[in-house]
């Protein structure tokens, strides 16, 4: 019997790894970024290559898959970026094969149309945008999964900041992302606690954190009563 979970599936490539011309320091460092993603977030199936330069992993939350995406991005070198369509659906698992897990359904297909509509979106209108979600029409409704519009509008502003941050900024996110004090994060800097702070604020990284919080929180408490 083939056995069906609903799941929030992942789906990442990279952007643009293609023009680059070590493609051995690419699948390197495309690894060692997903490794330390799978440190940091609990997956049901952690983040593994698949083919070329693609990923998949599968979560129970959409705020892992959420936390994922973005640590990817800031794991990754200056030189490299991140595409990802998050999906929520029915999980098939069909055995296992010489590649893996062998595995299809409804939530994997909406992990595909979302990473397809960020890379259109990407190139017609919202150019800083490198995340998309897209909930299947037949997923079981779920009071502590957030609304799928509020948060394709969570990620075209969260990716509107990342993508424009600098290098350090994306660092200084990442070491709080890890739980990592400003005073911990300034002598890995070599600059003040007071820098680190005007830093994170400056580059917005404090909206993404607390966006992430937000939209959760909003998850789970449903929408205020009128």
């Amino acid at each position: 019997m083939v056995e069906v979970h609903t799941r929030v599936t992942v789906i990442v490539d990279l952007v643009g790894s293609r023009r680059h011309g070590d493609r051995a320091w690419v699948h390197r460092v495309f690894t060692q970024a997903l490794s330390a993603v799978n440190d940091a977030v609990p997956a049901e199936q952690p983040l593994e290559p698949t083919l070329g330069d693609e990923a998949q992993a599968r979560y129970r939350t959409v705020e892992e898959a959420l936390r994922a995406t973005l640590l990817l991005r800031l794991e990754l070198p200056e030189e490299l970026d991140a595409r990802a369509g998050i999906g929520v659906g029915a999980v098939q698992h069909l055995g296992t094969g010489v590649v893996g897990l062998l595995q299809d359904g409804p939530g994997w297909w909406a992990a595909r149309d979302a990473i397809d509509e960020a890379k259109a979106r990407e190139t017609a209108r919202d150019r800083t945008l490198r995340t998309w979600f897209v909930v299947a029409p037949d997923a079981p409704a779920d009071p502590d999964r957030p609304d799928q519009a509020y948060v394709d509008a969570f990620l075209l502003l969260r990716d509107e900041i990342v993508t424009g941050m600098p290098v350090r900024s994306r660092r200084l996110l990442r070491g709080v992302l890890d739980g990592r004090t400003q005073a911990e994060l300034a002598e890995r800097e070599g600059i003040s606690p007071s820098a680190v702070s005007q830093n994170l604020r400056r580059s917005g990284a404090y909206a993404v954190l607390h966006a992430h919080a937000l939209l959760l929180q909003g998850a789970v408490a449903g929408p205020d009563p009128q």
